[in-house]
């Protein structure tokens, strides 16, 4: 019994330092897009991700970055905005996970902050090849307006379910 020990704690180890990687990786979001970095947002999904948001759907990389050097996207930013995302539920499965959270996003407005718009977010990760991190597979954000998806998504979520599910 002793002798699996070192390995129960080197697992459980491993997965709050997976926790960890994927929890920052997340918070990163919110400086790296209103900061502009359109290279660092995109570094974020694998190569094939997808960005699934109510008024937009982005598949792989490039279109992530040019998301984010839109010129509505550059706009909130020279307005000035802020992505808030919140503390994550994170389900890691092997090199699989599974996070959802809520985020903000929060603009200035006639000299005020003003919540534009509030979302449900599920994220599907997978730990990346040759120790480059995780990166996100899928992410899916539904705006919190009273429509049965939104609060489904976070749930399922919590549960580990992938969105849809």
């Amino acid at each position: 019994m002793s002798g699996d020990r070192p390995a129960t704690v080197e697992a459980r180890l491993r997965r709050l330092e997976d926790e960890r990687d994927i929890a920052r990786m997340m918070a990163s979001y919110g400086p790296l897009v209103d900061g502009g970095d359109a290279d660092g947002v995109a570094a974020l999904w694998a190569p094939d991700g997808v960005y699934d948001i109510d008024e937009l759907f982005l598949a792989g990389r490039e279109q992530v970055r040019e998301m984010v050097r839109s010129a509505a996207h550059q706009g909130w930013i020279r307005q000035g905005c802020a992505h808030v995302v919140g503390p994550p539920h994170i389900t890691v499965d092997g090199d699989e996970a599974v996070a959802v959270c809520h985020s903000l996003m929060v603009v200035h407005e006639a000299g005020r902050y003003v919540v534009r718009r509030a979302t449900a977010n599920h994220w599907r990760l997978r730990r990346a090849a040759c120790g480059a991190g995780w990166q996100v597979v899928t992410r899916t954000n539904r705006i919190l307006d009273g429509r049965p998806e939104s609060p489904a998504l976070l749930a399922g979520g919590v549960r580990g379910e992938p969105a849809g599910g």
